[in-house]
């Protein structure tokens, strides 16, 4: 197995985006954002234009997708609308489906996203049955997740699809960390009181809950 990372050009990302040029208002209920001072840099391997051949994509979320979209910036849409055609499965995980509903790839699929960002990242894309109420979901070879940890609990059932369980459950063993298996758990949607008014889901009584891209190529 071959793992790639890409971005606009290959070399150090920083983990921390710049600032947003239209940053949204303060929500008194969630903590601001904080930020070391030298921030974690990822090494892209290969640009978009130079990436080689791909099996999977997994397009991650953050405030990284905001800037590119307050800028214009299309580079991650195109990319995952022209390489889309040849993948065997795609991935998003937390506010990434932004990017894939931007590509058009999720038109007439079903599709879930972070949701304390839920307005903003349905914002995008046009036929697109979002779920509130998902961990995770899958339509066809396109799977998408909630917010950060819920990517954990759809990658442990992709590896399960993929690798089978015996490896699936020796990698989150090593983890020691027990994943949410199904895919309708989602207290968040509650919490933040997310639907859809073009599909109008409502959101059934359920149980009382306690109080943001790595590519690769699987070869033979």
């Amino acid at each position: 197995m071959t793992i790639s990372f890409l971005w606009k050009t290959a070399g150090p990302v920083s983990s921390v985006g710049p600032p947003r040029l239209f940053p949204a208002a303060p929500r008194p209920n969630l903590p601001p954002a904080i930020y070391p001072r030298q921030a974690v840099s990822i090494m892209a391997t290969h640009s978009f234009a130079d990436a080689p051949p791909l099996d999977i994509l997994l397009v991650p979320g953050g405030m990284g997708n905001r800037y590119l979209n307050d800028t214009a910036d299309t580079a991650m849409e195109d990319f995952v609308a022209a390489r889309y055609p040849s993948l065997q499965y795609l991935l998003s995980v937390c506010t990434g489906a932004a990017t894939l509903a931007k590509s058009g790839v999720l038109r007439g699929r079903k599709a879930t996203t972070n949701k304390a960002a839920w307005t903003w990242a349905t914002s995008f894309g046009e036929g697109i049955q979002w779920i509130p109420t998902a961990r995770w979901t899958e339509d066809g070879n396109v799977w998408t997740s909630s917010g950060v940890s819920a990517g954990m609990d759809m990658a442990y059932e992709f590896v399960k699809v993929l690798l089978g369980q015996d490896i699936a459950a020796s990698i989150i063993n090593g983890m020691e960390y027990t994943p949410h298996t199904e895919k309708e758990w989602d207290p968040y949607s509650v919490v933040f009181s997310v639907s859809h008014p073009l599909f109008d889901f409502a959101l059934t009584p359920g149980p009382t809950y306690p109080s943001c891209s790595f590519v690769h190529r699987v070869q033979e």
